[in-house]
């Protein structure tokens, strides 16, 4: 007896449907219940789908190849429109293409892609961007003959003549290592398996410094040292609290290497002489409880981005000599309004990237004399970030910018006096004109009261009360990550075709400042759920859609508030797409052997504690599936998924075909190849999306 039902699958029997665009049905598979008592504070769970969690059990993988062909089957009458969209969003990519040059040292990096290739090719030009062309990688190469390859830009050895690159090819981000001679062109035998990917290089010019993670947990919990040349590499530092997790990186004046490991609500760093590898760290600042600081290094002293007695952080200084906070000394103050989101240290200035009001800004100081100004832009909701600045003596400032309407756009800022230069603006290909299109920010009451901002944008001309406009709405909501409102020249496949896209700037987010986080966390979680269902309510009360025509997307953690929102209100919404989404969280949070767990407790809190227990138990969308109808589903994952394993959604899934009460869409799909980012290629994952569209569209009855 197999532990999959799978009638009729291999006969996959189409039956046409005559409810407007035609659907297909085929018989759905059927998981098995093995029931598995779950024991925690007295209560025993019974979990009918806990033997999904053996990723080699071929019956396991059955189960997985069946959910998949019966996606496949039931858009089988959207293939046509899928090829259709694959093809439009790629026609829309300028595909010989490369990014602006920056400069590091005597030479200007950069990457390109070449027309119809997939993977970028690093390069670099000496003394100007006009000379001539020294490929670095091509990573094209190395994805010959691979189903995922993920190698990002490689590490420059400080005399620029060797390249340190890491690559992946599972998804589950565990890279190899390799070393490649700049000057003969070779790559040398050495190698650093089952790293992080992680790394930076001392100034001796031969020793690297990398990350290792756990091979279970997959914490970033080791720094080593490795010698060109030698037999053994040496561990610099562990991080032995499992709620921590560690990273390297260089100082801007490059004289310093920065182990960074801290929790949610916690950091520390340690210091290594960049030029002398081999000695001791030193710790910066010992860690302590609800302490959360960043520090730049500005030669002379030290900026240190810190929350002590400063719920939206401020900035600090102290000499190199005492470093402990007992010596920092304020240079910006605290302020109610204003999030300090980061600080980047040039040579003459100090750059701070602030929020306030759902607005991301940038902030330049004149180190000498105090005097500052803002990089401000003119559109009403925007995303900007520094770019590439590797050089500390800069006058000029690499800025990345975009809107709902603008494309992705590098500008170079002149620190002296804010004048810009627009280096380059990525092309969309196609007859895009950003004028076709309007975007707004709103502003609506939650039912706490709370103003929370929405991000839309929306085609011209369309009849924006009719009441009956496609809305597509995504969201995130966790880790204090923001979500921005960036363009998408994706995204015009929905604008073109009638949707309006919004995004709902909810709690659990930076959005509003550090209290933003805060209100959407551990026991206020469920202020993230309810902030996206009440945005979802307005722009139906104003009139721009109404249930029948609304779709809600989120990944990951936004999977969990797709999962949530299905449970609290799935009348509300005609389909959702939860991609890679974490959905099982009291049986995860409750493994400390499952990748990623203990480091979670700060953000949803231990459930080994009653209150965190009953807390998350109460949203925890696998454990609050019901006999009930829900929206048209769509769940994305990944077999080599390192963040959210596989079996959440598949788990989520197999309940929600046992339990549901309705005749909607359910498909999950699991990508057997890769990880939590899905396909690696520029234009593979491409593919996905245009699924996803096409699910969508078939449920919008749009057929082109």
């Amino acid at each position: 007896m197999t532990q999959i039902e799978c009638a009729g699958i291999l006969g996959l029997a189409f039956v046409f449907l005559g409810m407007g665009a035609a659907a297909l049905a085929a018989e759905p598979p059927k998981a098995k219940k093995i029931p598995h008592k779950l024991e925690k504070h007295g209560q025993v769970r019974l979990d009918d789908y806990y033997w999904l969690k053996d990723r080699k059990d071929p019956e396991v993988l059955a189960y997985l190849n069946a959910e998949n062909a019966y996606t496949e089957a039931v858009l089988k009458p959207s293939e046509k429109l899928r090829t259709t969209l694959f093809t439009e969003m790629k026609a829309r990519i300028k595909q010989d293409d490369s990014t602006v040059p920056f400069r590091y040292g005597e030479y200007y990096y950069y990457k390109s892609y070449q027309a119809g290739k997939e993977y970028p090719v690093y390069a670099r030009r000496k003394g100007s961007p006009g000379a001539p062309e020294e490929v670095l990688l091509d990573v094209n190469e190395l994805a010959r003959g691979q189903a995922f390859c993920q190698v990002s830009f490689p590490a420059i050895r400080p005399d620029h003549k060797m390249i340190a690159y890491a690559v992946d090819i599972m998804g589950r981000r565990f890279y190899t290592v390799y070393f490649k001679d700049l000057v003969t062109g070779k790559v040398v035998a050495e190698k650093i398996e089952n790293t992080s990917g992680n790394m930076v290089w001392a100034n001796d010019n031969s020793t690297l410094f990398y990350v290792k993670q756990n091979p279970e947990t997959l914490r970033w919990e080791r720094v080593l040292r490795h010698e060109l040349g030698g037999k053994t590499d040496a561990e610099v530092y562990f991080e032995a609290d499992e709620t921590f997790e560690l990273g390297v990186s260089r100082s801007a004046t490059d004289k310093y290497v920065f182990i960074r490991t801290g929790s949610t609500l916690s950091t520390e760093y340690l210091l290594l002489d960049a030029g002398s590898p081999a000695a001791p760290a030193k710790v910066f600042q010992p860690r302590q409880a609800g302490l959360e600081y960043e520090v730049a290094d500005g030669g002379d002293q030290f900026y240190v981005l810190h929350n002590l007695d400063a719920r939206n952080f401020r900035v600090s200084t102290c000499l190199p000599a005492d470093t402990g906070k007992a010596a920092w000394r304020e240079l910006v103050p605290h302020r109610a309004g204003t999030l300090v989101e980061y600080i980047e240290v040039f040579e003459n200035w100090l750059v701070l990237k602030e929020r306030a009001d759902a607005l991301g800004r940038l902030r330049v100081f004149d180190r000498k004399s105090g005097a500052n100004f803002y990089v401000d832009f003119e559109e009403p909701a925007y995303l900007a970030e520094t770019g590439d600045n590797y050089e500390y003596r800069a006058d000029t400032l690499r800025v990345i910018y975009e809107s709902m309407t603008t494309p992705d756009s590098v500008y170079d800022i002149s620190l002296r006096d804010g004048s810009r230069a627009l280096m380059k603006r990525q092309a969309v290909l196609g007859g895009f004109k950003p004028e076709d299109y309007q975007a707004e920010r709103l502003w609506f009451a939650a039912r706490d009261g709370e103003k929370v901002p929405v991000t839309i944008v929306y085609k011209k001309g369309l009849h924006l009360e009719s009441g009956k406009n496609p809305l597509h709405i995504y969201s995130y909501g966790s880790y204090g990550y923001s979500s921005d409102p960036y363009f998408s020249s994706i995204r015009l496949s929905l604008l073109d075709r009638g949707f309006i896209c919004a995004i709902p700037h909810i709690r659990g987010g930076s959005e509003m400042g550090r209290h933003w986080y805060e209100d959407g966390r551990q026991l206020k979680k469920k202020n993230t759920f309810y902030d996206f269902i009440d945005a979802t309510r307005y722009l139906v009360k104003k009139g721009y859609t109404s249930p029948g025509h609304i779709y809600a997307e989120g990944g990951s953690a936004g999977g969990l508030l797709m999962g949530a929102v299905a449970n609290m209100a799935p009348d509300l919404y005609k389909g959702m797409i939860a991609a890679v989404p974490f959905v099982d969280v009291v049986t995860t949070m409750l493994d400390p052997d499952i990748p990623l767990t203990t480091g979670e407790y700060d953000e949803w809190g231990n459930p080994n504690v009653k209150e965190y227990y009953d807390y998350i138990l109460s949203y925890s969308p696998y454990d609050n599936v019901e006999n009930k109808a829900y929206p048209n589903l769509l769940i994305t994952t990944g077999l080599n998924d390192s963040q959210v394993q596989y079996w959440e959604p598949a788990k989520w899934a197999a309940k929600l075909r046992a339990m549901k009460t309705d005749n909607n869409i359910l498909l999950l799909k699991t990508d057997m190849d890769t990880g939590h980012g899905g396909k690696s290629g520029r234009f593979e994952a491409l593919k996905l999306t245009a699924l996803e569209y096409a699910f969508m569209f078939h449920l919008e009855g749009i057929k082109k």
